[in-house]
């Protein structure tokens, strides 16, 4: 039988249980030897009448029994029946095996949130790999615009949550400061030190960047160098400039960075991979060359759409096709020099080496046709030991009350990331670039992510954390001994009466606590941020419900008067509740207020 990750929240319980049921059948010939149980899976049924779990069991296995699904189900069922986590079992259409737990298995799911609290969540599962997330990466040619935001906030998340899972997690930024376009800012940047020194420069000429963020680097270079660099031909002096036009940009990307919170372990300079007197690209491709992966070809005129990187002449190629590529792909240009392709194969060996054969690149929307090539290129650089999973973030169409918003003077041509969170703040930012998934175009709209509405998805999850730290203030009345720290307060709620929760709302509750760690395990293995933002609305959404509940039902309210007992066991809820929307917040990035302002 395959290994179970070592995993105590509820669904990996009951998955232990049905691989040990499985384990018997084998023991007593009904399966055989050796069957793979991998497949096996128990999660949530579709219909919530249906059940609280379902498992696949005798779905997955019947064919390698050599039995019907419904024969095998009915053999499974049997076993899982007599297990004391269980109160009933049903079999559904060709063969899905339903269980209903017994009601107290929902308070013993409550004890586990109050024992590991803001820990509750964290898993195994990841065992230690390492992990490299490489993302923003934008090319250090001026601020960060709302795009970059997405990804800067979904490879943040991404990495919270493989961390979370369990997995060793890098935070990577790639700095393109090999390319062209650096020696665009550094024409574009040497204008600025020429309008520093007084010259009047008039209108910025076409290819050049227009935005006036240039120009403190224009003024730096002007304080460094005085006006001794305007004597000097390009090629002396645009060195000088390109590095200080990079880092300064740099600086300026990292403070954009920091106002959402995100830091990276590792900055990595694409230029490092030519310079310092080890070529590790000219390395990449003779070690390609040795396996037969590199040859001197012509590649045929494209059909159809026009590929960019066409030329019609013998040249240097990797052979893309052999590992599932449409077409091989250039590694020089005709001038000598090296592809962006060549680079980056060079870029994620380095990472292979280092020790990653688990990789994740976040990219711009434009990427897409991109993925297939450097995948294949893990597959030869790696002998098929290393994965990369590409994630591509969509567009964001930034709105204001539904209308488009106008253009930066700042940055020339776009919004920068900056202003919308010096406008909407951190969080509202972090939360809604979640709260759609990675690869979906993005309406993001400046006034109505600050309303305080149910309607703002942030705003009710953070209200939510904050309505539970508004109870437990209001039930000092009731339970004055109720501690202000949230570690004793839970210690002290777990020995309440939780079967008192009994109500089909509280029940509701429970379960939806018992999820959280199998959603954090599922997103995690698949790689899908935006489902913890989901998860902690429809959570928030029922927490509220229940409190509403309460206004109108008064024997369902948090705090009774007259009833110590039920109030400590609806305060443990409660406290099950903030624990964990203050867990999956963090993952995301968001801050968990116990006061809204």
């Amino acid at each position: 039988m395959a290994e179970l990750p070592m995993s105590t929240h509820l669904f990996a319980r009951l998955l232990s249980r049905v691989h040990a049921v499985c384990g018997a059948l084998i023991e007593e010939g009904a399966l055989p030897a050796g069957i793979d149980l991998s497949r096996i899976v128990v999660e949530p049924p579709k219909d919530a009448s249906h059940g609280d779990m379902a498992t696949n069991a005798a779905m997955v296995l019947a064919k390698d029994a050599k039995a019907k699904p419904r024969d095998l189900a009915d053999k499974i069922a049997d076993k899982l029946s007599a297990e004391e986590l269980i109160d009933q079992v049903a079999i559904a259409g060709p063969g899905f095996i339903n269980l209903t737990l017994k009601p107290a298995v929902w308070a013993e799911a409550l004890r586990a949130v109050l024992d590991a609290g803001t820990g509750y969540g964290r898993s195994t599962i990841g065992g230690g790999e390492k992990v490299n997330v490489e993302y923003v990466s934008a090319n250090p040619t001026g601020p960060m615009h709302v795009g970059h935001c997405r990804g800067a906030v979904f490879g943040d998340a991404l990495a919270n949550l493989l961390d979370t899972a369990g997995f060793a997690v890098t935070r990577e930024y790639y700095i393109n400061d090999a390319g062209a376009q650096v020696d665009v800012l550094a024409r574009s940047a040497f204008l600025r030190y020429r309008e520093a020194l007084g010259e009047a420069i008039g209108e910025i000429p076409e290819g050049l960047y227009p935005g006036d963020y240039l120009k403190p680097v224009g003024e730096a270079l002007k304080a460094e160098h005085g006006a001794a660099l305007k004597e000097l031909p390009e090629a002396r002096w645009l060195p000088t400039v390109r590095a200080k036009a990079i880092a300064m940009m740099m600086e300026a990307i990292k403070g954009d960075l920091a106002a959402l919170n995100i830091t990276h372990e590792v900055f990595f300079s694409e230029r490092s991979l030519i310079e310092g007197g080890h070529n590790r690209v000219a390395e990449t491709i003779e070690f390609l060359r040795a396996k037969g992966d590199v040859y001197q070809g012509r590649l045929p005129p494209p059909k159809g759409a026009p590929v960019e990187d066409y030329e019609d002449r013998e040249q240097t190629l990797f052979r893309a096709t052999a590992y599932g590529d449409d077409v091989d792909r250039p590694l020089l240009k005709s001038d000598g020099s090296y592809t962006y392709f060549a680079s980056d194969i060079a870029y994620h060996k380095v990472k292979f080496d280092a020790g990653f054969a688990n990789m994740v690149d976040v990219w711009g929307a434009d990427h897409g046709g991109y993925i297939k090539r450097m995948q294949a290129a893990i597959q030869a650089v790696t002998a098929g030991k290393g994965a990369l999973d590409v994630k591509i973030v969509q567009l964001v169409r930034l709105l204001r009350n539904g209308e488009p918003v106008k253009m930066s003077k700042r940055a020339g041509d776009f919004v920068t990331l900056r202003e919308v969170v010096d406008e909407v703040g951190s969080d509202a930012v972090r939360f809604m670039m979640l709260f759609r998934k990675n690869d979906a175009v993005l309406d993001f709209d400046l006034a109505k992510v600050i309303e305080q509405s149910k309607d703002n998805p942030v705003f009710y999850v953070q209200y939510g954390h904050a309505r539970g730290h508004s109870i437990f203030r209001n039930a000092r009345e009731v339970v004055p001994d109720l501690p202000e720290d949230s570690k004793e307060r839970a210690a002290m709620l777990r020995q309440a009466p939780l079967e008192r929760l009994n109500d089909p709302a509280e029940l509701e509750l429970l379960k939806r606590l018992a999820l959280y760690p199998r959603i954090v395990e599922a997103a995690a293995q698949a790689h899908e941020p935006h489902r913890i933002a989901f998860y902690l609305n429809e959570l928030a959404s029922e927490f509220h419900a229940l409190w509403t509940h309460g206004r109108d039902l008064p024997h369902l309210r948090f705090i009774i008067n007259n009833d110590a007992e039920i109030t400590r066991a609806r305060l443990a809820m409660v406290q099950g509740v903030v624990s964990v929307l203050a867990s999956g917040l963090a993952i995301l990035g968001v801050t968990a207020p116990d006061e809204m302002r």
